[in-house]
């Protein structure tokens, strides 16, 4: 799936209409969650057909198209299946002991993993009804909510694509305007030439990432540098008198503000994912749990601006595209183990040189890049190539030579 996005251009009056139209998939997505928590054995199917029943009971929610509607039940069902799942398999704070599925229990459940209403919903999802394009920048929506013609500002041309190539359309309200989203199925894949080079990352707070070389990206600490901004901001919304048009005004400004931020956070790991999988035909790196690392509460606001996991995401996405290899590898030891002769040197996370018996003297980021690229090549090396140490050159070939056939290993948990 590829997705495209632009700003929208239109009347106030269809600015509410796309307002109305979030409320609505809103309400439709929390009616079927409802309905999930109040009838036992209600499935997915059952869950398209409520649909219908809402649509003839409430007014408001038969003028949404049919297919949104769907989207938003859809939606809850989502939220559903992934709460199943943590439930099977058994994520901790996920589901109380022995509970059952389907009985009274459920209720029991932690906030954490129980599926929850939806207060401040920001979107609605169309299908493949209820609009229709009619100029690479102008799209009519048909349905009964009055949103009508709008216009699309942007730099991404669609006529270079069919219609029937776009799966969905959605509708965002952000802090700093409308957008309109294009879910497109298309081959988003490129040949390009092998270069012969591997890199092995290992990310990091001081340093965003070091790479096998010694090579270091710095941290940008977008959060960090904004920070003063953000409580300023954030101390004229707490004085504003509540339900006044000013506390409206700086709650939009401090939206901005965090908006911002996001963005910055994604066009640098965007970047840099683009600029590391262009420049290397193998690239790995380390399968980490962010979700454990944040609990370090000295830490986790320091790793969540990092954006270690957004950037694997772009890397595994350029991965793809361009037909490279990415590896994810466990991070146990990488740091402790001497990249020159295996042995473990224990080290505390304020030891950042790593020193070793056999003479090996090596940054501590420096070298935890190297182990994690020998894990990465060993592991493509169990598919019939030399393992790393006996035939570097000779694994690079093979690796190499693979290339015809797009591989993208991921992790099946991170």
């Amino acid at each position: 799936m590829f997705v495209l996005e632009f700003k929208i251009k239109a009347k106030a009056q269809q600015y509410q209409a796309i307002d109305d139209a979030i409320r609505t998939a809103q309400f439709i997505r929390n009616k079927c969650l409802r309905h999930w928590m109040d009838n036992q054995g209600v499935n997915k199917y059952d869950l398209s057909a409520y649909c219908k029943v809402l649509a003839h009971d409430f007014k408001f929610a038969g003028e949404l198209n049919s297919q949104a509607r769907q989207a938003s039940a859809e939606r809850a069902w989502s939220s559903i299946s992934r709460f199943f799942d943590n439930c099977k398999k058994k994520v901790l704070g996920k589901k109380a002991e022995n509970a059952v599925l389907g009985s009274p229990q459920v209720k029991q459940f932690s906030k954490t993993g129980y599926p929850q209403f939806k207060k401040f919903s920001r979107s609605v999802e169309y299908k493949t009804t209820g609009w229709k394009l009619l100029s690479p920048k102008t799209i009519n929506f048909s349905d009964k909510k009055g949103i009508g013609t709008l216009k699309l500002k942007g730099t991404w041309d669609l006529g270079h694509f069919n219609e029937s190539d776009i799966k969905r359309v959605r509708l965002i309200k952000r802090a700093d305007g409308y957008y309109c989203q294009f879910v497109l199925s298309v081959d988003i894949k490129e040949d390009v030439n092998p270069l012969g080079k591997v890199i092995g990352l290992d990310v990091g707070l001081a340093s965003f990432y070091t790479d096998h070389e010694g090579n270091k990206i710095d941290n940008p600490k977008f959060l960090r540098k904004s920070e003063k901004r953000l409580k300023r901001l954030q101390r004229r919304l707490s004085k504003k008198k509540k339900g006044s048009n000013n506390r409206r005004k700086a709650r939009q400004r401090l939206a901005k503000a965090h908006l911002k931020v996001s963005r910055q956070r994604k066009n640098f790991a965007v970047k840099l994912a683009r600029c590391v999988v262009t420049s290397s035909d193998v690239i790995a790196y380390e399968d980490l749990r962010i979700k454990n690392l944040v609990k370090n509460h000295c830490l986790a606001k320091s790793i969540n601006d990092a954006a270690w996991y957004q950037f694997r995401e772009w890397v595994e996405y350029f991965g793809t595209k361009f037909g490279k290899i990415t590896i994810a590898v466990s991070p146990q030891y990488t740091s402790q183990n001497c990249s020159s002769c295996g042995e473990i040197v224990k080290k505390s996370l304020s030891t950042r040189t790593h020193v070793c018996a056999c003479g090996c003297t090596l940054d501590r980021d420096e070298n935890a890049a190297r182990n994690i690229l020998k894990l990465g090549l060993s592991t493509v090396g169990h598919t019939g190539s030399k393992a790393w140490g006996e035939n570097a050159s000779t694994l690079m070939e093979e690796i190499l030579s693979k290339q015809a056939v797009s591989v993208n290993q991921e992790s099946f948990s991170l």
